[in-house]
Formats: structure tokens, C-alpha cells, sequence
């Protein structure tokens, strides 16, 4: 077993390094994509995409003073916003009593593939 933890041990550090890895690369190709002002970019035998979504962060203290109800927020417990999406597609919150509790945060993600 302690060859198990040891192992489990030397990969989350190595994980923790190709993560580091992989953002600073991911910066440099969005500064690359910006400075061309591009979304699309084939470079090399490399397709690269980068594709724009908007992410709801809520504030805790706003939703749960607007969602009084106590059976809706323990359905929540902390604002997740997978779970108010959720519960808003089901018409148990309506979106236009929420949408002073959140801000939008736009989110650039990398695709990269090989053509």
C-alpha cells in the first residue's frame, strides 16, 4: 500500500506541474490569437479555436434574501449554478427575480485539435 500512496503521491505532483504547464501555454496562445485577432487559427498541422461563454457568479447573500422560501434554498444550499439553471428551466425560479443576484463573466476557452 505505500507504494500505492507513494505513487498517488508523485502523480498529483506532476499533475500539479502539467497544470502549471498547461495554463502558461494556454495564456500565451490566447495573447497570440489576440495580438492577431483571431478566433480561428490553424498553426502547423494544429486547428485552434477559441470560443467565448458567459458564466453566471452568484452572490450568496442575494439569492438567498430573494429565494426566502426555505424549502427552494435547501435545494440549493450555496449558490451552484448547474442546480439554478436547473431549477430555473423548471420554472421553480423565474429568471427575472434572480438576475440582480449574479454577474455574467465572460470565459474564453481553448480548442485545440489536429487537423
Amino acid at each position: 500500500m505505500e507504494k500505492k500512496v507513494q505513487q498517488y503521491y508523485k502523480l498529483k505532483i506532476k499533475q500539479k506541474e502539467l497544470e502549471k504547464e498547461l495554463g502558461e501555454l494556454r495564456q500565451d496562445i490566447l495573447a497570440y490569437c489576440a495580438e492577431k485577432g483571431e478566433t480561428d487559427s490553424e498553426i502547423g498541422s494544429y486547428k485552434v479555436k477559441l470560443v467565448t461563454q458567459n458564466r453566471k457568479e452568484y452572490d450568496d447573500d442575494k439569492l438567498y434574501q430573494t429565494l426566502s422560501d426555505p424549502e427552494v434554498w435547501r435545494l440549493l444550499s450555496k449558490a451552484d449554478p448547474a442546480k439554478i439553471a436547473g431549477l430555473t428551466k423548471l420554472n421553480i425560479i423565474q429568471e427575472d427575480n434572480i438576475s440582480h443576484t449574479y454577474k455574467v463573466k465572460k470565459v474564453t476557452l481553448l480548442q485545440v485539435e489536429k487537423k
